[in-house]
């Protein structure tokens, strides 16, 4: 499994968008569009709200990678 640390700016970050921060995908709608599949789960639960927000302590997991928010 392949981790990664993200380290928040602000609050949260919107998890299209941290899936396009962190390199898993081109852009926010292709972020979108990975969510919507189904595949990416936040501390250990399916998310399946494209703008779900993340905030410091949460784990995300999208097949073998997984990010620590911080």
């Amino acid at each position: 499994m392949q981790k990664t640390q993200f380290e928040l700016a602000g609050e949260f970050v919107e998890l299209n968008q941290l899936l396009k921060l962190v390199g898993l995908c081109d852009s926010g709608g292709a972020g979108k569009n990975m969510v919507a599949s189904g595949v990416v789960k936040v501390d250990g639960k399916q998310e399946m709200r494209k703008t779900a927000k993340i905030r410091s302590g949460q784990v995300v997991k999208v097949g073998d990678v997984q990010i620590q928010v911080a």
